[in-house]
């Protein structure tokens, strides 16, 4: 059902159901008992003792939710049935706690809108066995704080289990034949310097081919996360979004930074499938192994309008080690840390565009690969076996500054066609400009290429294709 329908079905719904002011927990205790469906007017601030949950086709609306506050001293907030709405108020709860979530056992929960909330606590729209349907449609979110990390319900794969975000929408029923249909806009999370802890945003499906979410459309302000995990952790990751396995996304858009502070942090993370993807907002990482954006899925076209920043040890700018995508645009990398690759291939994909540069700072390092933390230099753009690129376009320049490290390296892998407007340069001690090893293959067309302590091309049983206007300066 398209979410424009969805929305015009609920405004007749809360049209024709009784209205209910609350004004205090009394009053919103005596209006949940109702038997027949009402919409609940919060008037006023509400301290409650416990949670609470809306009977199906229950709405809870406040007309101001700067006084319109809900809080909840223990435990959790509102739990949902079905055909709910929360508009217009804020919820705090502790920030380990859900401050709004599902209740299991209903097999079709209908539609529950959540929009215009200001949120302390987790917004955990998680879906189990029994539970075969539900539309979502979350329109004008802001979540301050909050704490995930404490939730066992986590996606596994790659060596890797995930953390749930401040937003979660998880489908967690097996069954093939269940969904959830969702539509997540203007939606924002943390602060700057203040960070949630676990995921940011997190949508998942049940797996690969279950229990699977469709996601019309994502958009987002800034959001701020981090796992505060342990320096050397290898089985555990989180991201500011993570798209995981089981969703197909249509479209993901962020008008706002995104932000990871700590080990492991992604910036922007899938596991499913985005048909478009664009971020009009810088991508940074502070972390070790905070990667910029890492794609393990399909995706058909990714636009990055702003830079991709990376400061940690080991946190790379682009990573492709599973899936494909077809066409994916940068304005500019810049990476930091040692072992901090600007962009790594390791399967076939499309057309990669760099509108000024890929630039790197560090030497060889400890980052995080499919779950094992190994050694890596801090290559500009590196291709390894199984990775083929069709075309790379850069605008500026590729370079480096880290010793002992490689500009431009195809070991294994495949370059079909290249055209840098700049050149690739290796300014660190020990740095060669150009590799291509193993049965790595890739043209060198107009290349110009300069190491000031090092080589400007290594041929270790690669092949180049074709040296047209390569020149060593």
């Amino acid at each position: 059902m398209p979410m424009l329908d969805v929305r015009g079905q609920l405004k007749e719904a809360l049209v024709k159901n009784p209205s209910t002011p609350v004004t205090s927990l009394g009053t919103l205790m005596s209006a949940l008992s109702g038997a027949e469906p009402r919409n609940l007017d919060l008037q006023t601030s509400v301290a409650c003792p416990y949670s609470i949950t809306l009977p199906p086709g229950f709405s809870l609306m406040g007309k101001d939710k700067d006084r319109c506050v809900l809080s909840f001293s223990n435990g959790d907030g509102i739990g949902l049935t079905a055909n709910n709405q929360v508009s217009g108020i804020t919820i705090i709860a502790m920030p380990g706690a859900r401050a709004i979530y599902t209740q299991a056992g209903i097999a079709d929960m209908g539609t529950i809108t959540l929009s215009d909330l200001a949120v302390t606590g987790q917004v955990s729209i998680l879906t189990r066995a029994g539970t075969d349907r539900l539309d979502l449609v979350v329109d004008g979110l802001n979540i301050a704080a909050c704490d995930s990390r404490r939730y066992s319900e986590q996606p596994q794969k790659y060596g890797v289990n995930v953390y749930q975000g401040a937003l979660t929408v998880y489908n967690f029923n097996g069954d093939a034949n269940s969904r959830i249909k969702a539509s997540l806009t203007n939606v924002s999370v943390g602060a700057r310097n203040a960070p949630v802890l676990g995921s940011g945003i997190f949508v998942s499906g049940f797996g690969d081919q279950s229990g699977l979410v469709e996601l019309e459309t994502l958009t987002t302000g800034a959001v701020y996360s981090t796992g505060m995990l342990p320096y050397g952790t290898a089985d555990m990751i989180t991201a500011g979004v993570f798209i995981v396995y089981g969703v197909h996304a249509k479209r993901v858009e962020h008008f706002g930074e995104i932000v990871t502070y700590g080990v492991n942090d992604m910036v922007l993370d899938t596991w499913g499938t985005v048909d478009r993807w664009i971020a009009h907002a810088p991508v940074v990482s502070y972390g070790p192994s905070g990667i910029g954006f890492v794609n393990f899925g399909t995706v058909d076209d990714f636009v990055a309008e702003a830079e991709v920043v990376t400061h940690g040890l080991g946190a790379r700018g682009f990573n492709q080690y599973d899936g494909t995508v077809r066409n994916i645009r940068f304005k500019s990398i810049e990476t930091f840390g040692d072992g901090s690759i600007g962009i790594q291939v390791g399967k076939p994909v499309g057309t990669i565009v760099v509108d000024e540069g890929v630039t790197t700072h560090g030497s060889i390092g400890n980052t995080l690969v499919k779950g094992v933390n190994m050694q890596l230099p801090a290559e500009a753009f590196s291709v390894k076996p199984g990775g083929v690129v069709e075309k790379l376009v850069v605008g500026g320049n590729l370079a480096t500054y880290g010793a002992k490290v490689t500009t431009y390296a195809v070991e294994g892998g495949k370059v079909t066609a290249v055209d840098i407007k700049g050149k690739v340069l290796a300014h660190g001690q020990g740095s060669n400009a150009i590799l291509v090893a193993g049965k790595g293959s890739t043209p060198l067309t107009n290349l110009r290429a300069h190491a000031k302590d090092g080589q400007a091309l290594v041929e270790a049983g690669g092949d180049i294709t074709d040296r047209a206007g390569f020149s060593v300066e």
